[in-house]
């Protein structure tokens, strides 16, 4: 007897539906074949110990299962309920009259309990979209594949719940999520807070404009200047997600199984990956391309402590993401591309010692020394960072000052109101969302200089030696700089204020 069972595998962010075909004939023999990989391959030793403990068994006959497409690689273990469901149902030993309804996903033990399935969310969005009534996964996947409307969502917890409702119409329990309501009720930014810093006024103000116009950061400064902390309360001041961005950073994160039981994700992604990462696991790859670092920062921000650290090369596979924001991986059978649109804050010691030009330091670095060691980082990389901050130590008068600084929610009303004028600027692309992601056309047309303004870059320019890349970069800042202040034209006091956030392209900053 043939029967199908639907299963889903998923490439990049994409699910494609999988039909498990299992025919029973007469002879022995277990054959399973539609390229499975060796978690599929040893699915029949945990099938056949679940069915057996749960009062069931696979018989002695020929069986044939085809996982279709079959010149399609399947992978993972979440394929056992949907094989052993199907096994069941040809053998007839249970009844499964609208079997074919339902995508069924799931990874068995060996008492026949279920295990957490990787990529629910997509696999949900295909499934509506291809009409199934409903999808059945184990309980700890429910509310994130929930987040779908229109299909039904059932998380069970053993084999034997789902035997029950195919064979004796026990109900199971639907899993309903108020997307919406549950959006907003996580919303909250309670772990880092901005009024935890002390002093740091000026570099504060220069985090307020980067999450103003998502531009990427740069904090330079020696050890104990309050870098990571910094950088560690930038997501508490960024704009709200979108209900839009929080389905598609759930997505990528599903993809991986990192989806924590609340289901949709609320709060922007803050990464922030050791020094000795490779390049696959920064940008995604391997044999069967996952997500990396970047992916995984999407919409949110991608924390490099300590960048001269990391390795040359992993830092260069950063620049094609960072102009693209998305990251196209190309393997002999297959592309996928994974959405990479973060911002990046990166910090750094000004010198291998970390107290380069500091009088009172009992370490010190030659100009030599510091030449080399900022040499580790690429003139393309740092093009592409629009905001270079020197962070100094904060003394002790304002340590123990016991006033608490200005909170987060006061200072994201401010940015949020900024974005929101971006927002309406660039309501007819689709690419350009806020001020960093303008191209040169745009900064032409958005940016506009009065004379004095434009004197003043000029001055700028060739006494403090300039690059011509912090051209583009300082009108950028600006424009963010105005828009936080509300007003439409771009004049000297904000150019004045953007030409300082380039400390890096000083040709004088070495001493």
């Amino acid at each position: 007897m043939l029967k199908k069972v639907f299963g889903s595998a998923v490439f990049g962010v994409e699910a494609t539906t999988i039909t498990v075909e299992v025919n029973v004939d007469k002879g022995v023999g277990y054959h399973l074949v539609g390229l499975p990989d060796n978690a599929i391959k040893e699915s029949n030793f945990r099938i056949a110990a679940a069915l057996q403990n749960n009062g069931y068994r696979i018989p002695g006959k020929k069986i044939i299962i085809n996982m279709s497409p079959a010149d399609l690689r399947k992978e993972g273990s979440a394929y056992d309920l949907t094989l052993a469901i199907g096994i069941l149902a040809s053998t007839d030993q249970i009844k499964a009259e609208d079997l074919e309804q339902y995508l069924i996903m799931g990874e068995l033990s060996l008492d026949g309990s279920l295990q957490p399935i990787k990529g629910a969310l997509p696999i949900a969005v295909k499934a509506r979209e291809e009409g199934f009534k409903g999808f059945i996964l184990p309980k700890q996947n429910a509310k994130e594949a929930a987040i779908v409307d229109g299909l039904e969502v059932y998380g069970v917890n053993t084999i034997e719940q789902v035997i029950n409702y195919f064979d004796k119409g026990e109900p199971l329990e639907q899993t309903i999520i108020d997307t919406r309501k549950e959006f907003e009720k996580n919303l909250d930014f309670l772990e880092f807070d901005f009024s935890d810093v002390k002093g740091q006024e000026s570099i504060k103000r220069c985090m307020e404009i980067a999450a103003a116009g998502g531009h990427n950061i740069i904090l330079i400064g020696p050890p104990g200047a309050g870098k990571t902390m910094l950088a560690k309360r930038l997501p508490s001041i960024l704009p709200p997600m979108t209900l839009h961005e929080a389905l598609e950073t759930t997505k990528i994160h599903s993809v991986v199984g990192r989806v924590k039981d609340t289901g949709l994700m609320a709060q922007r992604p803050f990464r922030s990956p050791h020094h000795t990462i490779s390049n696959v696991a920064l940008v995604g790859g391997g044999s069967f391309p996952q997500p990396g670092e970047i992916s995984l920062s999407h919409n949110g921000v991608l924390f490099l402590d300590e960048l001269p650290e990391f390795k040359r090369e992993v830092l260069e596979v950063m620049r094609q993401p960072l102009e693209d924001r998305e990251v196209t991986i190309s393997r002999a059978k297959f592309t996928v591309t994974y959405p990479s649109s973060f911002m990046l804050v990166a910090s750094m010691n000004p010198s291998p010692s970390g107290y380069f030009n500091d009088p009172d330091s009992p370490v010190t670095s030659s100009p030599a020394e510091m030449q080399r060691y900022l040499s580790k980082i690429s003139g393309p990389l740092l093009d592409r960072i629009d905001i270079h901050i020197e962070v100094t130590p904060v003394p002790f008068e304002k340590l123990s000052d016991d006033r608490k600084g200005e909170n987060s929610v006061d200072i994201r009303k401010r940015v949020t109101k900024a974005r929101e004028i971006q927002t309406n600027r660039f309501a007819e692309s689709d690419s350009v969302h806020y001020n960093a992601q303008m191209n040169t056309k745009q900064i032409r047309k958005h940016c506009v200089l009065d004379d004095a303004s434009k004197q003043l870059l000029k001055t700028a320019m060739e006494r403090l030696n300039l690059s011509a890349r912090a051209y583009d970069r300082i009108l950028k800042v600006s424009r963010t700089i105005a828009d936080l202040e509300g007003t439409e034209t771009v004049n000297v006091s904000h150019i004045g204020e953007a030409i300082q956030y380039r400390s890096l392209d000083r040709e004088g900053w070495l001493g």
